[in-house]
């Protein structure tokens, strides 16, 4: 985005709201090169324009892409007036640029969760077209065996009917309580509850831990985040065009 509204672009900085920068406009604390702007539908060129609130220079960023471990007990969402939600857990300066969750997780799931204001970005991640693997770390109630590693590389049919993409499963430990990863390259709704339901076994933890390329940086404790680097963000479109086959992972 080259051009936008001068009040649009300091609320989308993390300035204030709308309301709040239109009265910083008019009181001629907003210069644009230099000079005092007090028309607050100025049109201003993020890539050209310096632009100065007082003493301070204002930085704009176009697209933000945030990696959070997302704790239990948060929706996934943007909003919901009686739920807390992972935008929630941001700081002014980034809800300012409308930011919203890649996919989601259920509330009672934690893990990667990638946020961003770049809908084309999100739209490529999420298409089972382009093969990006979401991988999980799960705890099942029940003996995992290689009948159910079958099942999921063949796709499971579920209570509605709709058969499942091959997907990948990985044993890591075989108890009564079993640890396994997960690969899918779709996201339906609790779809890995679904699918352990229908092999009569129930999932009891539930973490993602890798979108495409993006690895969950264990260094977040639950409810952290950190923005992406250069290079994170580079790795990640490169993974939308893999042609990986998660149940062959």
């Amino acid at each position: 985005m080259a051009k936008i509204r001068l009040d649009k672009l300091l609320a989308h900085s993390g300035i204030g709201t709308r309301k709040q920068v239109k009265k910083f406009i008019r009181k001629g604390l907003v210069t644009v090169n230099g000079k005092a702007v007090r028309d607050a539908g100025t049109i201003v060129d993020t890539k050209h324009d310096e632009i100065f609130i007082g003493n301070e220079k204002v930085k704009y960023r176009d697209l933000i892409y945030i990696m959070m471990n997302k704790p239990k007990d948060v929706i996934t969402s943007t909003y919901d007036p009686a739920e807390r939600t992972v935008i929630d857990l941001l700081p002014p300066e980034l809800t300012a640029v409308d930011p919203f969750p890649v996919g989601r997780l259920d509330k009672d799931t934690e893990g990667l969760l990638l946020i961003t204001n770049d809908g084309e970005l999100a739209h490529q991640l999420l298409s089972p077209k382009k093969n990006v693997v979401k991988k999980y770390y799960a705890q099942i109630q029940g003996i995992v065996d290689e009948n159910d590693v079958k099942a999921f590389k063949e796709g499971i049919i579920l209570e509605d009917g709709y058969k499942t993409l091959p997907a990948g499963l990985e044993i890591l430990r075989a108890a009564d309580v079993s640890e396994v990863y997960v690969y899918l390259k779709e996201g339906k709704y609790h779809q890995i509850k679904r699918m352990f339901k229908m092999l009569d076994k129930q999932v009891v933890y539930l973490k993602r831990i890798a979108m495409g390329s993006l690895i969950l940086d264990e260094r977040l404790k639950p409810g952290e985040w950190r923005e992406l680097t250069e290079e994170e963000v580079s790795s990640l479109k490169t993974s939308i065009i893999c042609d990986a086959d998660p149940s062959t992972v």
